[in-house]
């Protein structure tokens, strides 16, 4: 805190126009309510303005013109590293998320090669096998929280797919269920700030660095059986082990280093698969009419899902020089953030923003999305590296579920929304299963292009 305060007082220029003052109101509104908050903001001051929240000033920058200059034309102007993504940085630690330069581009260069289609096509009979077993326990009439559901079959699916680490074994040698380690340690997230600032044996910063370490444990303990066996293994941990090397041949990534690229994708591979197949089945279960028409398309309903719900909601970077963005100057060293969730509710952009249409992505209208408005997945060399791997598994959730069943939620359910530190249902998602007919529209494999940031 005092060192965002040093930089705010010694920046040179002023701070776009926007609430500069203290409010605790404000500050307990962008816990709590943000995408109204923001939405609010940007109709009073455009698509560039300031806002403060709690002890600093940050830069808001939204719409087309304003993701296309964070995230491609000008990208190289901001860090991640000392943006406000430094706050996962305690479980997640120098993972892609937190990291720039050089040893960004080594570390993607290493990963690529298990996110090619080819790799994820081979994927898929995983996936199916874990969604086998998942949906095996289904029956008409059940009620499951879908949220919960998913999020412990996607981390095994990650674990399994990208790191060839079996949850069974894992709690039978380790003693913990990771599905549960996760949730333990992302739950500190999910507090309010006042809470997230305290230390101490019962705070929630020591319990999620708790679960932290029972979860390395598991990592680390891969890793040495690997090199002891001399077998690394044909998958993205077996990658990190083999060709994590900088050009001159050094070793360019310790064992902490693969720790922490191997629990940040754990994050991002289960995380947002969880959100975006729970915030999918309730759009369709208020639309129910969709999934019943001959023409329906999977495909467009999860991209449709994506901009309602981007899971990555918020982008925060840090300028390291001068900017100008849409005619607005924004001072070297400020806290600047793009927002695809705000951005995908403007007014001025999305027709009826807040209404769930898939029609939106149809062929005949995909191409009509101005460039840089829709960015579920970021944009530029940034792009999230699994995004084909998350649209795969998406889709073989979805398209199990949609082939067999119906899911009703909770007639008395109201959906709230918490963003920390992906967006997700804050209550879960109750659902009723139904058997029903097979809906239509399921072929294909999910991995749309992106449309251009």
């Amino acid at each position: 805190m005092a060192g965002d305060y040093a930089i705010e007082r010694t920046a040179r220029g002023k701070f776009p126009p926007g609430d500069t003052e203290f409010s605790m109101k404000r500050t307990m509104g962008f816990t709590r309510d943000p995408l109204t908050l923001l939405l609010d903001a940007y109709e009073r001051y455009g698509p560039v303005f300031t806002q403060r929240v709690f002890h600093q000033n940050i830069v808001f920058v939204l719409g087309p013109e304003a993701n296309h200059h964070l995230l491609v034309s000008n990208a190289s102007n901001y860090e991640w590293r000392t943006g406000h993504y430094g706050d996962l940085m305690p479980l997640l630690g120098d993972g892609m998320l937190a990291i720039d330069g050089s040893f960004h581009r080594l570390s993607r260069k290493a990963m690529l090669p298990m996110f090619h289609r080819e790799r994820i096509a081979q994927a898929t009979d995983l996936m199916e096998e874990e969604v086998d077993r998942a949906l095996a326990q289904w029956h008409d009439g059940m009620q499951i929280d879908l949220y919960h559901w998913t999020r412990e079959l996607a981390l095994r699916i990650a674990m399994r797919a990208l790191f060839g680490l079996d949850p069974d074994e894992a709690q039978r040698t380790h003693g913990i269920n990771p599905a549960d380690e996760f949730e333990n340690a992302l739950s500190f997230w999910s507090k309010d700030y006042v809470l997230q600032v305290l230390r101490g044996p019962r705070s929630p910063w020591n319990k999620m660095r708790a679960a932290a370490k029972r979860l390395d444990s598991v990592i680390y303990a891969e890793i040495n059986r690997r090199r002891a066996a001399k077998d690394l293994g044909d998958d993205l941990l077996g990658l990190l082990l083999a060709t994590a090397h900088d050009e001159d041949g050094r070793l360019a990534l310790t064992d902490r280093n693969i720790r922490d690229e191997v629990m940040t994708l754990l994050f991002a591979g289960h995380d947002t698969t969880t959100s975006t197949v729970a915030f999918l089945f309730y759009e369709l279960s208020r639309n129910p009419q969709l999934a019943e028409q001959p023409d329906f398309d999977l495909g467009t309903a999860l991209d449709e899902t994506l901009r309602i719900y981007p899971p990555a909601w918020i982008g925060p970077r840090r300028a390291i020089g001068d900017a100008t963005i849409a005619g607005v100057d924004i001072p070297a060293r400020v806290p600047v953030e793009y927002s695809s969730w705000v951005s995908h509710h403007l007014p001025d952009v999305w027709d009826d923003p807040f209404t769930f249409k898939p029609e939106r992505f149809s062929a005949a209208n995909r191409d009509r999305i101005p460039k840089g408005a829709y960015v579920p997945f970021g944009g530029g060399s940034r792009t999230c590296i699994g995004m084909r791997f998350g649209q795969a598994e998406i889709h073989v959730i979805a398209s199990k579920i949609l082939s067999k069943y119906r899911l009703e939620v909770d007639p008395g359910y109201a959906l709230t929304v918490r963003q920390m530190p992906t967006i997700g249902p804050r209550d879960g998602m109750p659902v009723t299963v139904r058997t029903a007919r097979p809906a239509a529209g399921l072929g294909g494999d999910g991995m749309h292009e992106p449309i251009a940031a």
